[in-house]
This record gives structure tokens, C-alpha cells and sequence, in this order.
């Protein structure tokens, strides 16, 4: 740990990516791994393993578990207050912003019309409290995430590489963190395939460091995206919903190409000046 007394601020080492990422990857695995391994002893303990069950949503909270470990380890109370200040940091251009509240649903719609199911699927909610319900369930589990994979490992990454690369870096590390989930039933995953998905992590990894950067280091905004991308009323649009993701990933690196392949613009704190 590093302390500037006069700004009264923290600088979290580089080396702290090492225990974020074996308690993320240690937490969630040791949890979904215990399904696939012990299958009937877990069942019999602790119930079969959903979407919904607690365990499941505790192996989602690891990168956020291991992000507050690392920062309070290494700052204390104060470090781990102005860690969570990013949380209040929402300022960002208008063309983010009508990306994440028109372009994310048109990417879902377009998605369900390529693969041909927009009109014939039946819409899975029945009442209001049924859509509430899981608005709420949505923005307490994948969104929170973001307190880890933003919040810690990404302005870590960039201050070694540019953001494209730590992009690439952290979708990689983002995909295989989901891998057990895909082979075990009952997760969300459990129904997917996940080629598809390991790229779609990269791309929207390269959106988000972009969305991230032009906010100076919100946490709140990829928060933001996360629920939008799981929004649970968007139409099944597995899987060109990816593929359109990845051609907007390439897009954000065009367009943003001078700051996304050197690091002048990059946030790389993580707990903020003050």
C-alpha cells in the first residue's frame, strides 16, 4: 500500500491482481465445482443449485467479496469509502447513454428477429410484481460483479497495457470465470453454448473499458450496462445477440481508436484522488 499523505488518498499495488484473482476464481469455482463434482451430497446439503438459490449468488459476489478484501486490506476503512464514492460517479457523453437505454434493447430485438423467435415467444412475465421481481433479482446479482471486474482488475490492468489490451485480458479472464457454470444444469448458463459466449465476454469487455474510461472510473455505469445486457425482459436473442455485440466492440475500437490503444486517458485507480 501506497499513501500520499497530502491527498490523503491510496495507490493499490498491481501485485493486489493476484489475490483478487485467486479469491474470485477460488470462491466461485470451489462453489459450482462442488455441484458438478458432488452432485448428491451438495443436493442433499444444500438443495439443487439455480439461478435463484443463494450459493449461486454467492459464487457471482466473489470478484465483488475479493475486490472489497483487497481494497480494505490494503486501505482500510477509509480506502474501502472512497472506493465505493465510484459508485456515485454517473457523468458521461450522451451517446453512452443512448447506447445503454436505446442501443442495448435494439440489439436484443434485432437478435430475436434474426433468429426468428420475436414474435412467437410468449412474454414470461404475468402480472407487474412478477416484472419487478426480476428487475430486483437482476440488479443484485450480475451487475454486482462490476464492483470487482471494474471496479479493481480493469484500472489495474491499464496501468501496464493500453485498454484494448487489458480489454482482451479481462474478457478472457471474465469468460473462464463463467466456464463451470456452463456445465452444470440449473444455471443460466447451463443452456447455452459457450464459444459464442467467451467472445461475446471479449467484446463487451472492450465496450465496457471504453464506457468506463469516458466516465473517469464509474463503477456505476458498468453497472448499469451489466443489467441492461440482463435485462430479464429482452427477448431470447441467443446467440446473434453476440455477434451484434461484436461488431459494436469493433466499432468502439474504431471510433475510439486513439485512446483505446494507449493509455492517456486510461483510469488506473482505483481508489479515487481526494
Amino acid at each position: 500500500m501506497i499513501r500520499n499523505s497530502k491527498t490523503e488518498s491510496y495507490q493499490i499495488s498491481i501485485i493486489t491482481l493476484v489475490p483478487f484473482l485467486l479469491i474470485t476464481f477460488i470462491f466461485a469455482w470451489a462453489i459450482i465445482g462442488s455441484y458438478i463434482f458432488m452432485p448428491d451430497k451438495m443436493v442433499n446439503i444444500f438443495g439443487e443449485l439455480t439461478g435463484e438459490h443463494p450459493l449461486f449468488f454467492l459464487a457471482v459476489y466473489s470478484p465483488a467479496i475479493a475486490a472489497i478484501f483487497v481494497v480494505g486490506y490494503n486501505s482500510g476503512i477509509k480506502g474501502l469509502r472512497d472506493y465505493f464514492s465510484r459508485l456515485l460517479i454517473w457523468h458521461s457523453t450522451k451517446s453512452w447513454y443512448t447506447f445503454l437505454i436505446v442501443g442495448i434493447p435494439f440489439i436484443f430485438i434485432t437478435g430475436s428477429a434474426l433468429k426468428g423467435n420475436l414474435f412467437t415467444e410468449p412474454f414470461q412475465f404475468s402480472s407487474l410484481s412478477s416484472i419487478l421481481m426480476a428487475f430486483l433479482l437482476t440488479a443484485i446479482k450480475g451487475p454486482i460483479e462490476e464492483l470487482g471486474w471494474r471496479g479493481v482488475m480493469l484500472p489495474l490492468l491499464q496501468r501496464k497495457f493500453s485498454p484494448i489490451y487489458s480489454s482482451i485480458f479481462l474478457g478472457i479472464t471474465w469468460g473462464l470465470w463463467h466456464l463451470p457454470a456452463f456445465l452444470l444444469s440449473g444455471t443460466p448458463q447451463g443452456a447455452w453454448s459457450f464459444t459464442p459466449f467467451f467472445f461475446g465476454a471479449i467484446a463487451l469487455s472492450i465496450i465496457v473499458t471504453a464506457l468506463f474510461n469516458k466516465s473517469k472510473g464509474s463503477i456505476l455505469l458498468p453497472m448499469l450496462f451489466h443489467f441492461f445486457l440482463n435485462n430479464p425482459i429482452w427477448p431470447d436473442a441467443q446467440p446473434y445477440d453476440i455477434y451484434l455485440f461484436i461488431i459494436v466492440a469493433f466499432l468502439v475500437i474504431w471510433f475510439n481508436r486513439k485512446i483505446m490503444f494507449n493509455k492517456e486517458e486510461a483510469v488506473t485507480r482505483v481508489i479515487p484522488l481526494r
